[in-house]
């Protein structure tokens, strides 16, 4: 079983150090695993981190995108380096730490156990956890009514419809759907609305996040753009 667990980075700075340290690294050393960090051109110290990272990390290897080509794109970077090498199972991890990686054991068991073609972790399943995490009032409030939008119109149950950490089980999930996904914040979208619409099965598992500081005009933008595109995906074929 060969599976990939790839960072994707931004101006990350030292906490992508954290990242690696709480990765259960003892668990995935059953398995054919690699850790692939691809940063996104940042222009602050965190290249600098990365690099102490890689002298320390044997599975670790390194991609530095040469502009800064988005979120969404820089996640379909990593996908490919899995497809392309054959790995059966990727996850998705933020540089930043917000989401724990100490999650990956009990996500990919859960992803095989069930058979399901992601689990995602769930910020929301614990709602006062969520807020003790430190999560922004008006990021709680605007996830519970757009996870609630999406839900009535795919008829889905989900908890959490904007977080940001997946596993993949990449034989469930085409290589070509990648190609029309949004190269920008909202890949986490259309991957859980093309999955749906293939009638995948995502699970999800509570985790706790930490927040650092927040700015809400780029969460208001997101938000809007996430309910047009619910609506305008619904009746995409």
């Amino acid at each position: 079983m060969k599976i990939l667990l790839f960072i994707v980075t931004y101006k990350a700075s030292y906490r992508i150090r954290k990242v690696i340290n709480e990765i259960p690294l003892k668990f995935f050393k059953k398995y054919n695993y690699k850790i692939l960090i691809s940063d996104d051109f940042s222009n602050d110290n965190t290249k600098s981190h990365i690099n102490y990272i890689k002298k320390r990390h044997k599975r670790v290897i390194l991609n530095f995108n040469s502009k800064n080509i988005g979120y969404g794109a820089n996640i379909k970077k990593c996908m490919s380096y899995a497809y392309k090498n054959k790995y059966d199972y990727a996850a998705m991890i933020h540089g930043d730490n917000q989401y724990s990686p100490k999650y990956l054991k009990e996500m990919l068991i859960t992803l095989i156990e069930t058979k399901s073609a992601s689990v995602t972790g769930s910020r929301m399943k614990n709602k006062k956890k969520a807020l003790n995490g430190g999560m922004p009032y008006y990021k709680f409030i605007g996830n519970i009514f757009l996870t609630k939008f999406f839900n009535i119109f795919y008829g889905t149950s989900f908890t959490d419809c904007h977080t940001g950490y997946w596993f993949y089980d990449l034989k469930k999930i085409k290589r070509r759907w990648l190609k029309s996904f949004d190269n920008g914040f909202l890949f986490d979208q259309d991957m859980r609305v093309k999955l749906c619409k293939e009638n995948c099965i995502i699970k999800e598992i509570p985790i706790m996040t930490r927040y650092g500081t927040e700015r809400s005009s780029i969460h208001f933008s997101y938000a809007i753009r996430f309910f047009f595109s619910t609506i305008i995906n619904k009746f995409k074929k």
